[in-house]
């Protein structure tokens, strides 16, 4: 037997205890770090309140959609004349915002004329009553459980009064709104419930009771 082989008795043993050593440490350290993760992926918002997430991305209160932050406007803008009519004076080419909404903060009953989408980030589902311009109406969930028809993006096409509530737990919804072409002052409408009540017989009740905050 070599000398090189005599070595290799000797260490066998030893190879063989560190490997078995190694693999139990490290099954230990994944079991660990899939404890500290949160389950079902609500975790994290179910240690947040409301005034956490306001205070966390700087969401300040919106008269038409809870709290806001605008965290984008394009620094590219479409020329004069470069869209039809009601855009035709010019505008960024979009633009992005986060709102969050509480049973006491609804989305007030109100248009823009840009197309939008809602987005889904945390938090509970909201219902969206949409008001759609050939005087038909939806209405979508926009929220987590995709299982049962809730939307994580939910298209609104310009000049659709809608308006949304925080349903399931009652305690807060957080997502954003997407639009283009960008949105400016003068894109935004509130809506008179009376007037629109009106106008789609069909859902009159919920016209009246969408804007009013949920109890």
């Amino acid at each position: 037997m070599s000398g090189s082989d005599e070595h290799d008795d000797i260490s066998r043993p030893a190879r063989r205890a560190f490997m078995q050593g190694a693999a139990v440490a490290g099954a230990a350290m994944l079991a660990g770090d899939a404890a500290a993760q949160p389950r079902g992926g609500t975790g994290m918002a179910d240690d947040l309140s409301a005034e956490d997430v306001r205070k966390l991305l700087e969401l300040t209160p919106n008269a038409t959609c809870g709290y806001v932050r605008v965290t984008f406007i394009s620094k590219q803008r479409i020329a004069p004349g470069g869209l039809p009519a009601p855009f035709s004076d010019g505008r960024p080419m979009g633009s992005a915002l986060y709102f969050m909404l509480t049973p006491d903060e609804p989305v007030k009953l109100h248009r823009i004329r840009n197309d939008q989408f809602y987005h889904y980030y945390m938090g509970d589902p909201i219902e969206v009553l949409m008001l759609l311009t050939d005087g038909t109406h939806a209405l979508h969930v926009v929220g987590p459980d995709l299982r049962n028809g809730q939307k994580v993006q939910l298209y609104i096409p310009g000049n659709t009064f809608h308006t949304a509530r925080v349903i399931g737990k009652r305690r807060w919804f957080l997502g954003a709104s997407t639009e283009w072409p960008g949105v400016e002052p003068a894109d935004v409408e509130l809506g008179h419930a009376e007037e629109l009540a009106a106008r789609y017989p069909q859902v009159a009740q919920q016209i009246r009771t969408f804007p009013v905050a949920a109890k």
